[in-house]
């Protein structure tokens, strides 16, 4: 298992992870297919998560998810993560477990690495304060 904290942006990530849901946005079509998006954090960092089709219904706030296979990457210029196409969420407890709010790794700016240009590295927190979810206080 992987800790939010350690997620860097690739297209091909095989990331293993468990976080709790805080905040679920409100369910949007892309098409035909239900999308939202949600704020999630485990003891290390938070994330904002896509989750897509019966995902939507499957997660509230406070479920615990266990996530594997899943990637983090752009989506129309939004960092995410998100189950992929060969990924799998999982429900595997609810309301305890130890989280952070900050960093949130989607809200990172990421550069190709000088020396490798197929590894991002962190480059500036783009905001200290969700553009997608308000601080909880």
């Amino acid at each position: 298992m992987q800790s939010l904290e350690e997620i860097v942006p690739a297209a091909s990530n095989n990331i293993n992870t468990k976080f709790i849901v805080l905040e679920k946005g409100r369910i949007a079509l892309e098409g035909k297919q239900k999308m939202c998006l949600a704020l999630v954090a485990d003891e290390t960092a938070a994330v904002h998560f896509q989750m897509w089709g019966d995902e939507c219904d499957a997660f509230e706030t406070g479920d615990i998810i266990r996530l594997e296979n899943s990637i983090f990457s752009y989506n129309r210029n939004n960092l995410l993560l998100r189950a992929g196409k060969r990924g799998k969420a999982e429900k595997v407890g609810e309301f305890t477990m130890a989280f952070v709010e900050t960093p949130n790794m989607s809200e990172i700016r990421w550069v190709p690495d000088p020396s490798n240009s197929k590894i991002y590295v962190p480059e500036a927190v783009i905001s200290p304060c969700s553009r997608v979810f308000p601080p909880m206080h």
